[in-house]
């Protein structure tokens, strides 16, 4: 695992070394006495530091995928979410969160998050590898209650891990029977 990341730092050094080889050649005029000659000089060296960087890009990502391979293995990968419905008695402003009783995640939303998430959007918190087995899951969410008071709460899962990916949504949603924020904490299929 070691010298995989040691050829991805190296690959990495090179892509930033291509990446300026691209920027410094395409600010180099050509020598040249016929205006012609020159013009279509230019526009051949533009044309390879495009093609130049478009390698480069191309190469990043596959460097990329590849990393995400190494670093998150399919089989021991684990990923929590989290998302929002509604939110009138709750104003999220944090979550932390813990996995087999170590601290995993902790995480500030800003007002912008927040918005993004009552717009049905979805947040990755956490991305990590666990063993197949079982684990616990809890989730502490901080914010803003009804009638603006400090509000913490947690949520709890156990789960087992088998081979593949495992996903995790925390929900946040409103219980308007009670009048209170809901925290669901599921396993997603």
């Amino acid at each position: 695992m070691g010298v995989m990341k040691l050829v991805l730092q190296k690959a990495r050094f090179v892509l930033v070394a291509l990446v300026a080889a691209c920027t410094l050649g395409a600010s180099v005029p050509a020598i040249s006495d016929d205006a012609v000659v020159m013009a279509g000089s230019m526009a051949s060296l533009d044309e390879q530091t495009q093609s130049l960087k478009k390698a480069v890009l191309d190469l990043n990502r596959e460097l990329f995928v590849l990393e995400e391979e190494l670093l998150y293995p399919a089989n021991t990968q684990v990923a929590v979410f989290v998302s929002m419905d509604v939110g009138e008695y709750f104003g999220l402003d944090s979550i932390e969160l813990t996995l087999d009783g170590k601290d995993v995640s902790s995480y500030l939303y800003t007002e912008r998050e927040v918005d993004a998430l009552h717009r049905g959007g979805v947040h990755q918190l956490y991305r990590g590898n666990l063993k197949v087995g079982e684990h616990e899951l809890v989730a502490v969410f901080t914010g803003a209650g009804p009638h603006d008071r400090d509000y913490r709460r947690g949520a709890t899962l156990s789960f087992d891990k088998a081979i593949g990916a495992k996903f995790v949504e925390l929900r946040i949603s409103d219980k308007a029977a009670k009048l209170q924020p809901e925290f669901v904490v599921r396993e997603w299929d």
